[in-house]
């Protein structure tokens, strides 16, 4: 009977304890980018579905950072698209590229979709894949984080590295990524004739790929109903995604008052799908680019010129960018970030990527990936060239789960002399 009388006296408890969090909340109501599940849910207009994974992508939060709200005077909120299905943002365009290529032909179930990537599309691609019936290949180059290669062999994708070279060359990641999509569309092809062979034909082929048919890689299996080579960098489905998605979310969830958004660029899709939605929605919504070392974007954006320091002094590194963010910097235009309304840009070094993701994990319990710590320091860029009372919008891209091995790697970042040791926002400058 007294554990009876200690459990309802809990269960009174808890009770009156609710009622007052209930009554608090009902007169003490939270900014407008705070939203229930339930208004959250409701944001977006989706296709109707089986309610599987894909519905669980996007209308992440919107949250502000306590800390360097605090430290500009500013409102600094951010997408927390690491919470999607796959980790990143990357989820939403991958769903994009394979529904499209599904609606137009150029997909059907039992296909194999292709892409070259440093890491977060390859996983949103094989993450999303098996849900349309399809499988995944993909080229990466080796030097990215080890963890993103077993994610994907994980996820069930096969994973082809290979040497980072310049994308003129053959064999970078992505011209080989596209090649491996000819290879199973060709495969599907000589398959495909000798289904229609008769029986005893059949028999005799034993299975097997006629002559001139054989993968180089074996790595399609006999029934590949051919490929699809996703395209990242220049397939519009990827501008698509943010203009269709993430830019009407950031909007709703702001009541469209926000007066900056900054974002880095590697493909250019998201920087230029909010840019472009925010700039229609309200010409006056500034948008930033920030741009990690070895890239030529900043100088394009403000000179109007493709043009690094790191070409023009001839000290360019084995890679294409000399930086240890990954996902973000490019030294070429494509057609998805030629889509960008932006308004300036602004630089950031690797030292105060690595200084800001300490800074968010120690103040705000924020664990993010590379190219969203690089995304806060342009949102405290923006913040200071635009003065307090304004209201700043980033991305988390990532969390910093699969940057273990080198951006969250003490003895690797000391190599580089990349230690981090600032204690406040000191180490942020405005280029």
């Amino acid at each position: 009977m007294a554990a009876l009388r200690n459990t309802g006296g809990a269960i009174v408890a808890a009770a009156l304890s609710m009622a007052a969090i209930v009554t608090y909340l009902l007169q003490n109501p939270r900014p407008k980018y705070y939203y229930s599940v339930g208004k959250i849910l409701s944001s977006k207009k989706k296709k109707s579905s089986n309610g599987g994974l894909v519905d669980a992508i996007g209308n992440t939060p919107l949250i502000r950072i306590n800390s360097l709200s605090e430290a500009t005077g500013c409102e600094i909120l951010a997408k927390a698209e690491f919470l999607n299905p796959g980790g990143s943002v990357k989820d939403r365009v991958a769903v994009k590229i394979i529904e499209e290529a599904l609606d137009s032909g150029e997909l059907v179930r039992g296909g194999v979709v292709t892409e070259g990537s440093a890491g977060s599309t390859a996983i949103s691609l094989a993450t999303v894949a098996p849900a349309y019936g399809c499988k995944c290949h993909v080229v990466i180059p080796d030097d990215a984080a080890i963890e993103k290669a077993q994610i994907l062999e994980a996820l069930g994708a096969t994973v082809e590295r290979v040497r980072p070279v310049s994308i003129t060359h053959k064999d970078h990641y992505v011209n080989t990524a596209r090649r491996r999509a000819e290879e199973a569309k060709e495969l599907a092809s000589k398959q495909q004739k000798i289904n229609q062979l008769d029986a005893e034909d059949s028999e005799k082929t034993n299975g097997h790929i006629l002559q001139g048919g054989q993968n180089p890689l074996s790595v399609f299996p006999d029934d590949c109903k051919g490929g699809f080579f996703a395209d990242q960098f220049e397939n519009l489905a990827n501008f698509r995604a943010h203009y269709e998605g993430t830019g009407p979310e950031i909007w709703e969830q702001t009541s469209g008052k926000l007066d900056a958004f900054v974002a880095a660029a590697g493909t250019g899709g998201t920087v230029a799908g909010v840019s472009l939605f925010l700039q229609e929605k309200n010409p006056k919504i500034k948008s930033f680019l920030v741009d990690p070392p070895g890239s030529g974007l900043f100088n394009k954006v403000t000179r109007g010129v493709m043009y690094t320091h790191e070409e023009a002094e001839g000290r360019r590194l084995k890679n294409p960018f000399d930086t240890i963010t990954e996902g973000v910097g490019i030294n070429r235009l494509t057609k998805n970030f030629m889509m960008a309304k932006l308004d300036g840009a602004f630089r950031c070094t690797d030292m105060e990527a690595i200084e800001m993701s300490r800074f968010l994990l120690k103040n705000d319990g924020l664990f993010v990936g590379s190219s969203s710590a690089l995304n806060c320091v342009g949102a405290v860029q923006a913040a200071k060239k635009m003065g307090p009372g304004h209201t700043i919008v980033t991305i988390l891209c990532d969390s910093g789960m699969r940057h273990l091995s080198k951006f969250y790697n003490a003895q690797y970042l000391s190599q580089y002399g990349l230690t981090p040791s600032a204690t406040g926002l000191d180490f942020i400058c405005i280029r």
